[in-house]
């Protein structure tokens, strides 16, 4: 990705992060990036276009930290990596941790295909795990537990509790998996 283009991603990321994706302006993205209103869509063509990019990008870097934890491993072992490696994301990606929570559960949005990978591509690989860890329960619902309490549970600890342990906050994740 060339230098305009990560810095309108950045900008837009930050700004959508703390304000929604609806009441953030492609102006307001382009000021925050310091670049021409006409950037943005040259680089994009949309602004739905750029929050398409946003979310690939985040989905793609999710996806392969989930996978790269497991791999090797298998049922509550690979679990727990897992849940290290999402919280690992969420520290050091707070801004776009924020959005999919914001936009997970919104309907009608242009970009929903693209909140519709991180459940089939990075919560995928959680049920995955938690078919294997657990095969008496619902892998996809079991999975979405795990999935978003760790989520929730990252973003307080970001915003509330910044002076636990990643240690901590992995385990009292873990310590509700019975």
């Amino acid at each position: 990705m060339n230098d305009t283009r990560r810095q309108i991603v950045e900008a837009a990321l930050g700004l959508v992060a703390d304000r929604g994706i609806s009441a953030t302006s492609v102006d307001e993205i382009a000021a925050a990036a310091g670049v021409a209103k006409g950037s943005v869509f040259y680089n994009f063509g949309s602004k739905a276009g750029l929050i398409e990019e946003i979310l690939a990008e985040g989905v793609a870097r999710l996806t392969a930290a989930l996978q790269e934890a497991a791999a090797g491993l298998e049922g509550r072992a690979a679990l727990e990596a897992m849940v290290t490696a999402l919280l690992q994301q969420i520290h050091a990606h707070p801004d776009f941790s924020k959005v999919i929570v914001a936009e997970s559960f919104r309907t009608g949005r242009l970009w929903q295909d693209s909140i519709r990978q991180v459940r089939e591509e990075s919560m995928g690989t959680f049920t995955t795990v938690v078919a294997q860890a657990w095969p008496q329960r619902d892998p996809w619902l079991t999975a979405a537990a795990v999935f978003g309490a760790t989520l929730v549970t990252g973003l307080e600890w970001l915003a509330f509790q910044p002076d636990r342990s990643l240690d901590e906050v992995a385990a009292a994740v873990l310590t509700t998996l019975a």
